[in-house]
């Protein structure tokens, strides 16, 4: 893997024996280890150029040698050993010692008679000597040529009223002749004064903002526990009415019960009698029968009129069966009484809504003074971003298809899965030589082009780390430097995800994201709201950063990969 950085972070010097960690920053073997052993006993392990934090140490990766380091070998048949890297040098946010030669060390103590800053070394004369005796020592403060005349070149000391600034005595002389002029002391202890007023106010306002800060904590424990009881209270009464409708429930089942029953026996009592009478009629169809068959005319003829007597004076009752008889229409009635209990229960509930909606708990009062909106910032308010959803099946509403590609992937980027997936590997792929290939940076942009309109895609990742973005077609594809990162330029943005955490990162600016560890990444590109949000994929989406930009062209999703890590596009 080629590279373009020369230095080392931490020693300043030419790399010696490069090594990369996860987030893709480079230094000295021997730098990052003397580094992260002073970091052994907190347990937490920063990257000292991005402060990315790991839970657990990484392994550097090293790296091929750069081109002074190439160069060097070549000059020199046996190097010197790599520089131990010493913490007392001044950093670039620390005050450099002036007496130092060359590399600098840290400022302890600044003198204001002197206009100088001292190391620790070099200080030890003010202390030893009487001729600094009467020299005043400061805490190490920067930019001393701010207490020097520019045109002079001598010290201020005093302070004109009439100009408002800080001259030394020789202006008086000429350029502030005449003016309004005290010493620097007597101006300083005047405006102590109006310090302190200023300070009795800020102060003021402190007293009134815990007041209401806790007037704000009661309010909030009294509605807590206002909602507590009104949420045991409706609990209880819903118990109770649901109790009620469970009797309804009973008291129409043993309404059905007791009908069904009744129906049943006065049938089985008609049933029981028909079927004696049936027995009979066949009694009596029998005797017929023989009767007919008989050759004793006198007994045929006196069992005759005994059998017509007894059939005539006999009426049977007939047993009429309702056919519509059923019970349908307590089904219905049922129904209707559910269907009223819905509409009366849903409007009730319209109205108790409303009522608890109105309620304002608490409310910002905005000064009576509104400061100007500056014209860009007015033009920021018209470009109103769409309300994001908030379930995953809404988002997926925007779902687009995405496929890797492979003009654009690093010679060690392995694709697969149709170009979905894609994983750092040891030995180089046979890609063609391509001018939009990443020729030093574990990289590769997606085919589609995005813009005007609303875009979703989920990335589920593994390993190491990895970072998913967006950026410009124009991103530099050859080297190592930032202008190529995704996430490090103007041109781009990113979420770097690591095993412990997560940054946003565009051009300079990143911010570390504490949140749990998710393996599955959301994507919402709101193209002309002017937003780009990360979610974290899981069974709630959980918003992890949202950057708001003004983009001027179409955007590529991106992705950077680390050793052993892999990323893979999620079809929905």
């Amino acid at each position: 893997m080629s590279f373009d950085q020369d230095s080392c972070y931490l020693c300043k010097e030419y790399l010696r024996d490069p090594v990369s960690i996860p987030c893709g920053h480079i230094f000295c073997s021997i730098c990052l280890k003397t580094y992260w052993d002073h970091a052994d006993h907190t347990g937490s392990y920063l990257c000292p150029e991005c402060r990315v934090t790991y839970n657990k140490r990484p392994t550097p990766r090293r790296m091929g040698s750069s081109r002074h380091s190439t160069i060097q070998r070549n000059l020199e048949s046996s190097p010197p050993p790599p520089p131990t890297p010493d913490y007392n040098y001044a950093g670039p946010q620390d005050v450099g010692c002036d007496i130092c030669v060359g590399k600098k060390h840290k400022a302890i103590k600044t003198c204001l008679m002197c206009l100088a800053s001292y190391c620790e070394k070099h200080l030890k004369p003010h202390f030893e000597s009487a001729t600094f005796k009467r020299h005043k020592l400061v805490d190490e403060i920067g930019h001393l040529d701010r207490q020097i005349c520019p045109q002079h070149q001598k010290g201020l000391e005093l302070f004109c009223r009439t100009d408002q600034m800080c001259i030394c005595v020789l202006c008086t002389v000429k350029e502030h002749k005449g003016h309004d002029m005290v010493s620097a002391e007597q101006e300083r202890a005047e405006e102590q004064q109006r310090l302190g007023a200023t300070q009795a106010e800020i102060q003021e306002k402190i007293h009134d903002r815990l007041k209401q800060m806790e007037e704000l904590k009661q309010a909030v424990d009294s509605i807590k526990n206002s909602a507590q009881r009104a949420l045991q209270e409706c609990e209880k009464m819903f118990s109770d009415m649901m109790r009620s409708i469970e009797r309804m429930q009973q008291e129409m089942a043993k309404l059905i019960s007791t009908n069904k029953r009744a129906a049943l026996n006065n049938a089985e009592g008609h049933m029981e009698r028909l079927t004696h009478e049936i027995s009979d009629l066949k009694r009596r169809d029998n005797e017929i029968t023989q009767l007919s068959r008989t050759e004793d005319h006198i007994h045929f003829i006196q069992s005759y009129h005994m059998l017509i007597a007894q059939t005539e004076a006999e009426e049977l009752p007939s047993v009429t069966v309702n056919p519509y008889f059923s019970f349908g229409s307590v089904t219905k009635a049922v129904s209707e009484m559910k269907q009223h209990l819905n509409e009366f229960s849903n409007d009730e509930l319209v109205k108790v809504a409303k009522t608890v909606n109105k309620m304002t708990f608490c409310e910002l009062d905005e000064p009576k003074k509104k400061r100007s909106i500056k014209s860009e910032e007015a033009v920021m308010y018209k470009a109103v971003p769409i309300q994001e959803p908030q379930y995953r099946d809404d988002f997926l509403r925007y779902a687009c298809q995405l496929t890797l590609d492979s003009n654009t992937a690093y010679r060690q980027l392995y694709l697969s899965r149709g170009n979905r997936k894609a994983a750092l590997k040891r030995d180089p792929q046979s890609y063609s030589d391509n001018p939009a290939r990443f020729d030093s940076l574990p990289q590769v942009l997606c085919k589609e082009n995005l813009a005007g309109g609303i875009y979703y895609w989920e990335v589920d990742w593994s390993g190491e780390g990895v970072a998913i973005g967006v950026t410009y077609k124009g991103i530099k594809r050859t080297g190592y430097g930032d202008s190529c990162r995704i996430g490090y330029n103007r041109k781009s943005w990113s979420l770097f995800c690591s095993d412990s955490s997560y940054s946003a990162r565009h051009n300079k600016d990143q911010i570390e994201i504490k949140a749990p560890y998710s393996s599955r990444i959301g994507v919402f590109l709101d193209y002309d709201g002017g937003t780009l949000s990360f979610y974290a994929v899981g069974d709630t989406m959980s918003l992890l950063h949202r950057f708001k930009a003004s983009f001027s062209e179409p955007v590529y999703p991106g992705f950077w990969v680390w050793y052993e890590s892999a990323i893979t596009l999620i079809q929905p």
